[in-house]
């Protein structure tokens, strides 16, 4: 017999998919039948499956050994899993907590780090995350059989500044509503060509070209195109460049750096919609090789329990050391 306590992670799901991740390899038939024969119960008592699991529930397998190990076959694939967030932890470099709690992580991502994987074999701040929670003994490698934590917005590869990550599915749960709401307000650093001396809402439509990962910027809707909004403020003004803050209002592939590159002033180091002389002066001043780009404030709106904590928070992430070189 073999018997599992629910846990925070797992409450507030059905118990059919709850024993979908206990024994992946299972068929549906085979679940249900065991469920009926009261080999598969909730509480000591026969389940149906379509109930709610909550904390502490307690569910236990009559079942052989062989067949649960048979059954939960796809979970040894966890141990190699195990070993590459342990790599990745101790890999990634310059990955700082700027704050977490029970539910919650905000990080700071540096330069030349992927929030998720492109190709299987690549090591990103997802697996530093659960890498992390291993070695602070905050969550199990039994427990990765059936929550994941991961990071709930990306940045680019070459953006720095502040990723926010689910550590328990509640929190998870509260950070892609909050995102997909917009409530949470996401605040940028960036260096453009040119001078930008007052502040502005520009807007236009996005075209995504997924073949070359690039888009355009139209000044006319179409079927294939989003109504994007990019407010800006300047916060130095130089001679041939200016320190902007942004925030997107809508937020989509590239947008801040195809919307100001659009109305001339592209960022600096950025080789994809930027101007190739400025960038090489600036590569060869300063080694930059990439869009001036950093993600510095989050800001949240008013949150009930139990997240009270956080509810109208403001969190930074101090500028890299090149930002402060090239506008000082």
């Amino acid at each position: 017999m073999q018997s599992i306590i629910v846990k925070e992670n797992d409450a507030g799901q059905r118990l059919d998919k709850f024993l979908h991740k206990c024994l992946p390899q299972a068929p549906n038939s085979f679940l249900y039948k065991m469920l009926r024969k009261k080999n598969i119960t909730l509480n000591g008592k026969k389940a149906e499956g379509k109930e709610m699991l909550s904390l502490a529930d307690e569910v236990k397998f009559f079942l052989a050994d062989e067949t649960y190990e048979k059954f939960a076959g796809a979970l040894k694939e966890n141990e190699s899993e195990t070993r590459e967030y342990e790599r990745a932890y101790h890999t990634l470099k310059d990955i700082h907590i700027i704050y977490e709690d029970h539910h919650i992580l905000i990080l700071n991502k540096p330069k030349d780090v992927l929030s998720q994987k492109a190709a299987p074999d690549d090591l990103t701040l997802n697996e530093w995350l659960i890498g992390y929670m291993l070695a602070s003994k905050s969550i199990s490698q039994e427990d990765l059989t059936r929550f994941k934590p991961s990071v709930c917005n990306r940045l680019d590869r070459n953006t720095t500044g502040l990723v926010l990550a689910g550590k328990t599915l509640a929190g998870s749960q509260m950070l892609s509503a909050l995102l997909k709401e917009r409530s949470v307000h996401k605040y940028y650093q960036l260096i453009v060509k040119g001078c930008l001396k007052r502040e502005q809402v520009i807007d236009g439509y996005l075209i995504k070209d997924n073949a070359a990962n690039k888009v355009s910027i139209s000044a006319k809707g179409t079927d294939k195109a989003a109504y994007i909004q990019t407010s800006y403020k300047p916060l130095k003004v130089m001679k041939d460049k200016t320190l902007l803050e942004v925030e997107l209002i809508t937020g989509k592939t590239h947008q801040i750096r195809a919307h100001l590159a659009s109305i001339g002033h592209p960022l600096l180091g950025d080789y994809k919609y930027g101007d190739r002389n400025l960038n090489q002066k600036y590569k060869e001043q300063f080694q930059i090789t990439s869009q001036m780009l950093h993600a510095y404030r989050i800001e949240f709106p008013a949150l009930s329990d139990p997240f009270e904590e956080l509810s109208g928070k403001c969190f930074t992430a101090p500028l890299p050391k090149v930002f402060e070189d090239i506008v000082t």
